[in-house]
């Protein structure tokens, strides 16, 4: 792999997020409402493109602000996903799954940012 970021764990985890993320927009049927998986789908790709962005830039002040956004966006994710469920869009076992990754990224972007300060 050729690029640093590629070789982090919380890249490659955000990456499963975004599969996942997709794969609920893409279930025939759930009858989940298109603005908010727009907005998911959204918050789920800015996770590893800020990732990546970050890791890209030379000065540690501004690659933490790159993994805060990301970490903002694993908990946009996870209010989105709490309102999906809330509403009857999104069952149980889809929302524990989801839940579940997303506590994990939030838990790896603390880290993350606790390395570069």
């Amino acid at each position: 792999m050729p690029f640093k970021f590629e070789e982090l764990i919380v890249y490659r985890t955000a990456l499963k997020w975004v599969a996942l993320s997709n794969k609920l927009t893409f279930t025939p049927k759930f009858h989940l409402r298109k603005t908010i998986l727009d907005q998911l789908g959204r918050a789920s790709l800015s996770i590893p493109l800020n990732i990546a962005e970050g890791n890209g830039r030379f000065h540690d002040a501004e690659r933490r602000q790159y993994f805060r956004i990301a970490r903002g966006s694993i908990f946009e994710c996870v209010a989105i996903i709490q309102v999906l469920k809330s509403i009857g869009e999104l069952p149980e076992p889809h929302f524990s799954e989801c839940y579940s990754c997303l506590e994990q990224l939030s838990k790896m972007m603390a880290g993350l940012i606790k390395s570069v300060e």
